[in-house]
């Protein structure tokens, strides 16, 4: 399931967990050693033939533990595990954030032990056939010391990794103001559409009044017809009864009391003929004012029209917006997981140097 033959290490498993240690004074407490959820990951070292887990937080690890068979993760709880290294006398802690991934991490360690017990016992028959008469303890410390001399150079640090460092955080400056960008349009473009959409539901209501004053006048017109109509029907007929009245006062000129009658009769229908104008006059006037309501109708709905047309075309825009920054953000976020896959097999690297110092200083010292 695993590689057995490879140039470097390379993580096989990662996952992400808060990291505690036992506390060594008292055995039974646990002390955080991260502040926050970090990268759990399970390597292989082809020449070493070794399976490690591997924590980095910050600039330090804070899980370097070798897998042996003997080793064994215990769930203590639904989201939490444990497990003892005695080379590094210690017991590591892993608070995971659901159940799922605890059962993940927790079946990947009971396949890389088993793997790593085969690779012992492999190794062990290779060392009884190559020497049958040895035992096992006298060649240890030159076995170990061949192992460390086997890691990968220095140089290996320097090699195109970094370039795609600098190339990923070159990236990632240019996705980032990018975004920025885009979320300026963005921004920019929804202020836009407000006082677009405000100034469409003003013009909205304004159509909506003129629509209504519009139905209005045109029933107001349809009864002022008819008024008008009417009026001017009662003043055909009181210019009759006027005629009539004259007629006949002139048949009565004698008699004082007809004359008194027919004066106050005369002023009556002068006064309601006046009146009669009044109002004719007044609804003329309605009249024009009723076409004129027609005409700001008119400009509403081209002004409507107007604004449609706009409110469409900033949608366009925003969605063409929406598109380039997903794809902006896709191509970050895959910048992102090479520039951690990179520091992650850099920090591996540092760590085996570091190791292969130490072992070669107390070569020295010895």
């Amino acid at each position: 399931m695993y590689p057995l033959h490879r140039e470097r290490e390379q993580p096989i498993f990662s996952c992400r967990a808060h990291v505690f240690q036992i506390d060594p004074a008292t055995k039974r407490n646990w002390i955080p050693v991260s502040k926050h959820a970090v990268t759990v990951s399970f390597f292989y070292d082809a020449n070493r033939n070794v399976y490690r887990i591997i924590s980095v937080g910050g600039t330090k690890a804070i899980i370097n533990s070798t897998i042996t068979p003997n080793m064994a993760f215990t769930k203590t709880s639904q989201k939490f595990g444990q497990w003892a290294d005695s080379r590094a006398n210690t017991v590591y802690g892993l608070g995971f954030a659901s159940e799922q991934q605890l059962h993940q991490f927790s079946e990947r360690f009971k396949e890389v032990r088993e793997a790593a017990r085969l690779a012992r016992e492999k190794s062990q028959d290779k060392f009884e056939l190559s020497n049958p008469g040895l035992n096992i303890a006298a060649p240890q410390l030159s076995q170990d010391l061949s192992e460390d001399l086997q890691s990968p150079p220095v140089m290996c640090i320097n090699g195109p990794g970094e370039d795609k460092l600098y190339r990923s955080q070159s990236a990632d400056i240019e996705l980032s103001s990018e975004k920025e960008r885009l979320k300026k349009m963005l921004s920019e473009g929804s202020i836009c559409e407000m006082n677009w959409e405000a100034e469409l539901f003003t013009l909205q209501d304004s159509n909506t009044k003129l629509v209504a004053a519009l139905h209005e006048a045109n029933a107001n017109v349809e009864q002022w017809k008819k008024q008008l109509a009417a009026y001017q029907d009662e003043t055909e007929r009181l210019r009759e009864q006027v005629a009539e009245l004259e007629d006949q006062g002139g048949r009565h000129v004698g008699t004082d009391i007809g004359k008194d009658e027919l004066s106050q009769s005369l002023e009556e229908l002068e006064s309601l003929l006046k009146a009669k104008d009044e109002e004719i006059q007044m609804l003329q006037s309605k009249k024009s004012d009723y076409h004129e309501l027609e005409q700001e109708r008119e400009e509403a709905i081209h002004r409507l029209q107007e604004l449609e047309a706009r409110n469409a075309e900033l949608e366009r825009r925003v969605q063409n917006a929406e598109q380039t920054l997903a794809s902006s953000l896709e191509e970050r976020d895959r910048a992102e997981n090479e520039l951690h896959r990179i520091i992650d097999i850099l920090d591996v690297k540092i760590f085996d140097l570091n190791d292969l110092r130490q072992s070669l200083a107390k070569l020295i010292d010895k």
